[in-house]
């Protein structure tokens, strides 16, 4: 078992989730222009799926070339509502209008991790789960919406499904930790055997 890895991301949820599953990991992260990769990904008619894997593997070969021998773990989220990704919200605005858009409506969160080593990818997994959202008023949507912190609504991509956002939700199928934004088993089943 690998004692500890690089984390290639600024996100204290996929730490954290680290930590709960006792991987030790060092926050480093890759800070490289998302959503000009996305739209450069989009204009090739590259699936959410591969935006996704994409993102991870930047992430985590980018520090991996800095940190040489360093096991490094890259990672992305992205929601597909039929095929349409469906970005971070920069304001309140556009967080009711993208829950205005799930409303009523299936979507898949896709959750990408990669693990580099010396500037290259050597492993990498995806998982998928399925999110039926509620049929919701608009003033529904607007309390939730007051309920929800700034930091929470920008870092949780408009929904926490471990806090209030599990609400928002008639129907959740997969994997917990990938909504959250890291299919952690997978990574431990890799760490452990590597």
């Amino acid at each position: 078992m690998v004692d500890q890895i690089i984390l290639a991301s600024k996100s204290e949820v996929r730490k954290k989730i680290l930590e709960k599953h006792k991987i030790n990991c060092i926050v480093k992260p890759a800070n490289i222009d998302e959503d000009n990769v996305k739209e450069s990904l989009l204009k090739e008619k590259a699936t959410p799926e591969i935006i996704s894997k994409n993102l991870a593997e930047l992430k985590a070969n980018k520090i991996s070339q800095k940190m040489l021998g360093e096991l490094v773990l890259g990672a992305d989220s992205v929601i597909d509502l039929n095929g349409e990704i469906i970005s971070k919200p920069e304001d309140r605005n556009e967080a009711l209008q993208i829950l205005q858009d799930l409303n009523g409506q299936t979507h898949h969160l896709i959750s990408s991790v990669c693990i580099s080593q010396n500037g290259s990818m050597i492993w990498n997994y995806t998982d998928k789960a399925s999110l039926t959202m509620k049929q919701m008023s608009e003033r529904e949507l607007k309390v939730y919406l007051a309920k929800i912190s700034d930091e929470t609504l920008y870092a949780y991509n408009v929904y926490q499904i471990e806090g209030e956002g599990e609400h928002l939700f008639s129907k959740i199928e997969g994997d917990k930790d990938t909504i959250m934004g890291l299919p952690v088993k997978k990574i431990k089943e890799y760490l452990n055997n590597y």
